[in-house]
């Protein structure tokens, strides 16, 4: 099952048939009393069943919007072996080098708050490089929707776009199978300019592990978030430059496809 937001209303797809909010049971349905529910996929289901939600068309690829309402967006850090590297290699010329080592093994991983709502990206929407960062890149990531209970009720395709340069000179502290593939591509005037692939597998960290320690003296009352760390690094040689297009794909979920502009 897929939950879509549109710019009318919440859509599910459920074995290749759309379902919209039926007018009869009230009609629109806002994202955050969606995913606030305790059994979200349990709960969907049955409304589909109980004729709540009516069978309507595909949605237009215009009219889809970020999957969030008033949740907030955090990401975990360094949960990947490249991840890991890429950070050491960054790092070194501001006396970082061997601190990602130490939060790649750390039994608390590197869990930080990423973005408010407004600040994403939907997709085909554009994405910005700072003009302030000589070395900016996407980040491809599995992110997990998490419900105000602290559990996990669904999943989505991240792009955590980073500033290298700028994160290189601060270092901080801060039931999907594991066989998944997470892979990018970065096309450039009709050429691909990267192309990289990573499993699930590869991740050090549990992802209940992940949310454990988010919800750990948190509350929220929407749910949230949680971007899980890239295994995907472009060589040090790389940075983006306006028109780019970002493809982010992961298997069993669906692809993330944005333009720097």
């Amino acid at each position: 099952m897929k939950l879509y937001q549109t710019a009318f209303s919440c859509l599910i797809e459920e074995e290749n048939r759309f379902y919209v909010p039926n007018m009869a049971f009230g009609g629109l349905r806002s994202w955050d009393s969606l995913v606030a529910r305790a059994r979200l996929y349990a709960y969907l289901q049955q409304g589909i069943r109980d004729g709540e939600w009516t069978e309507g068309a595909r949605p237009a690829q215009g009219d889809l919007r970020a999957p969030i309402g008033t949740q907030e967006v955090w990401a975990a850090g360094v949960t990947y072996y490249r991840s890991r590297e890429a950070r050491i290699e960054e790092s070194k010329s501001a006396g970082g080098g061997d601190f990602y080592d130490r939060v790649y093994d750390a039994e608390r991983p590197e869990i930080f708050f990423k973005a408010s709502p407004h600040r994403v990206v939907g997709p085909g929407g554009k994405v910005a490089i700072r003009d302030d960062s000589s070395w900016s890149v996407p980040e491809p990531e599995l992110a997990l929707l998490i419900s105000p209970q602290g559990d996990i009720v669904g999943y989505t395709v991240g792009n955590d776009m980073s500033s290298r340069s700028i994160e290189g000179e601060n270092p901080l502290y801060l039931p999907l199978p594991m066989s998944t593939e997470i892979s990018m591509e970065i096309f450039r005037g009709g050429s691909k300019e990267f192309a990289g692939t990573t499993l699930l597998s590869s991740m050090k960290r549990d992802l209940a592990v992940l949310v454990k320690y988010l919800y750990r003296n948190n509350s929220f009352p929407s749910g949230c978030f949680l971007l899980t760390g890239t295994g995907i690094v472009p060589p040090d040689s790389f940075t983006l430059q306006g028109g780019d297009e970002i493809r982010i794909t992961i298997v069993g979920i669906g692809a993330l496809i944005n333009t720097v502009g």
